[in-house]
């Protein structure tokens, strides 16, 4: 079965004013869309037709970089969406709220070292909060282009994506701008800390 565009669940303008329709239209409708058209393309007649879409990004780590960058960058940005949400924004609850100040001494000393990096990711890419299995903590990192969590030991949380056109339209070279807003206003902390429930 062919690999789709994952339905948002959200409207297309719920995100602003932080990321707009017009952005969205794009960045959803049209760079999403390209990589899910791509991976299609090119897992034809593979084994990789046949597997789940992290299965996908795991196997051809690697192997295939073509499959890796398309199946990576379309799970990125599914992960990506799910970590946002119009009614986001506030602090996370519970266990992560209390390992997040016990390691960076407050809530908003992690935001600001998550802008901070993520600002500084060098080109193409993202930055991510992940649970490190080894360590049993938790790490604020980035990557470049394709590069995921999904493909290391690492476990994901939270992601930004900061590709210019994640934020050139509303922001243009501002890219502070647009991750402090999605990181105080659109943050879905219900569903970042069930994915550090599950990891712990």
């Amino acid at each position: 079965m062919a690999f789709q565009l994952p339905k948002l669940p959200y409207a297309l303008n719920a995100l602003a004013p932080v990321i707009s329709e017009e952005t969205m239209q794009y960045h959803y409708g049209k760079h999403h869309q390209t990589y899910v058209n791509n991976l299609n393309q090119l897992v034809a007649g593979k084994p990789f037709e046949h597997m789940m879409l992290d299965e996908v990004v795991m196997m051809s780590a690697g192997f295939d970089q073509a499959v890796f960058n398309n199946a990576a960058q379309a799970w990125n940005h599914t992960f990506f969406w799910m970590c946002l949400s119009p009614r986001g924004g506030g602090q996370p609850g519970g266990r992560l709220y209390n390992d997040i100040v016990a390691k960076w001494g407050s809530f908003e000393a992690f935001r600001d070292d998550f802008v901070a990096k993520a600002a500084g990711n060098f080109g193409s890419g993202w930055t991510w909060l992940v649970f490190n299995p080894e360590t049993e903590g938790l790490e604020i990192v980035n990557t470049s282009n394709a590069e995921t969590p999904l493909a290391s030991d690492n476990i994901p949380l939270l992601v930004v994506d900061v590709w210019e056109h994640a934020y050139y339209i509303d922001y243009r070279n501002a890219r502070v701008d647009f991750v402090r807003g999605v990181m105080d206003r659109l943050v879905d902390w219900d569903f970042v800390s069930r994915n550090y429930y599950r990891a712990c």
